[in-house]
């Protein structure tokens, strides 16, 4: 794994400076660190910090990635792009940034050159599905390594994109490269890839829980029911009449049936899995809030296997995966521990009567199920802590 850190000053070194200055045991030593340092293995270290873009960053998946930058001590924020915002300074969009650090930054309208031009090393895509595909290319084959956020590169055949989709997908070959960004799962890939897809809100809340039971062999491939709930930023950041604030307060409703996009990709990646097709039902809700997703999982148990084992191979699988939280047995999961937080939390229960395993997970639609997850993944594929700057709770 590469190290993003550089020795700054051997301890013998330092000492012997400082010898200079103490005199006295009382003395008090005064240090201005002009870089941030930190001790590790007998060494002082000052982290390299990344060039960033963030590309679309205006909407509400943009705002929270340029929120989770401001706080990556490895992170140097170059280009933050915006076709209606142009010219203005990502303070006077989002008042939350002003005065901190590097929201001067005046958002532009670029191209792929103007992009790689500001010596960017890698790009967020946090744009429309069937836009990203038209940056990706050009950022890559110009050394930009890239993390896109839409659905253009997360499956793995062309076929079920353009069922899904209903267009061709415009880039077959860097579609098949593309790595699925789900770091718990992925991270060796993750950190090779030249461009990661990152997986959709609603398929993290699903398939985080399920995977490590398909994996170990124990559910049927056929009999998945899921249903889902996310908030309204969910839609993104636009005008339209059914987003309307009287349209969907107090109102909960399912749409997206029988086949929502993101069936696909969980699809795909359940099947991965359990190394056989896997068919699920899923049926996704809009709830009144602003964010949060909550997912409720019955899955039908093979016969012959022990339901009391199901903690211990949840427990096995995300033992150190620092933002899953299982929270055990019968416990459910809400909406309102996980917003504005990278963790997604996981209870479970047993149905003896229909020998189904209950799932139940929550998560923030725009952080582990966006930017946060995207930022996750960033960190691995440049060898920081999976945990940098995401501590935000």
């Amino acid at each position: 794994m590469q190290v993003r850190y550089q020795t700054a000053l051997q301890p013998d070194n330092f000492f012997m400076t400082s010898g200079l200055v103490l005199r006295r045991a009382d003395v008090y030593i005064k240090m201005c660190v002009l870089a941030r340092v930190f001790f590790h293995n007998n060494h002082f270290f000052v982290m390299n910090q990344i060039k960033v873009a963030v590309v679309g960053a205006s909407g509400y998946t943009g705002q929270e990635l340029l929120r989770i930058l401001f706080n990556h001590k490895g992170v140097e924020l170059v280009c933050a792009t915006s076709r209606q915002y142009a010219g203005q300074p990502l303070w006077e969009v989002f008042p939350r940034f002003r005065q901190v650090p590097g929201a001067s930054l005046e958002f532009t309208d670029s191209d792929v050159k103007a992009i790689a031009e500001t010596g960017a090393e890698v790009a967020f895509l946090a744009l429309p599905h069937g836009v990203a595909a038209s940056y990706a290319r050009g950022l890559v084959d110009a050394g930009v390594r890239v993390i896109d956020l839409s659905a253009d590169f997360r499956l793995n055949d062309a076929a079920v994109y353009e069922e899904y989709y209903e267009n061709p997908h415009p880039d077959v070959a860097l579609m098949e490269e593309a790595v699925y960004g789900l770091p718990e799962w992925r991270a060796e890939e993750i950190e090779k890839a030249r461009i990661v897809a990152s997986p959709g809100c609603y398929p993290t809340s699903i398939l985080l829980p399920l995977i490590p039971l398909f994996k170990a062999g124990i559910l049927e491939p056929n009999d998945v029911v899921v249903c889902s709930g996310s908030g309204v930023s969910g839609a993104g950041r636009k005008a339209s009449i059914p987003l309307l604030f009287c349209e969907c307060n107090e109102s909960f409703h399912a749409y997206g049936v029988p086949k929502h996009r993101h069936l696909s990709e969980i699809e795909q990646e359940l099947s991965w899995a359990a190394g056989e097709p896997v068919v699920i039902s899923f049926t996704p809700h809009l709830i009144p809030t602003n964010t949060g997703i909550c997912t409720t999982i019955a899955a039908k148990v093979k016969p012959g296997v022990d339901a009391n084992g199901i903690g211990t191979i949840l427990e096995k699988a995300y033992a150190n995966a620092p933002f899953v939280r299982l929270l055990g047995r019968n416990k459910p999961a809400d909406t309102k521990n996980v917003t504005r937080t990278n963790c997604v939390d996981i209870g479970w229960a047993y149905d003896s009567r229909t020998n189904r395993v209950i799932l139940m997970s929550a998560e923030d639609n725009i952080v582990k199920g966006a930017g946060g997850q995207a930022v996750q993944s960033f960190n691995v594929m440049f060898g920081f802590d999976q945990t940098e700057g995401l501590w935000v709770l």
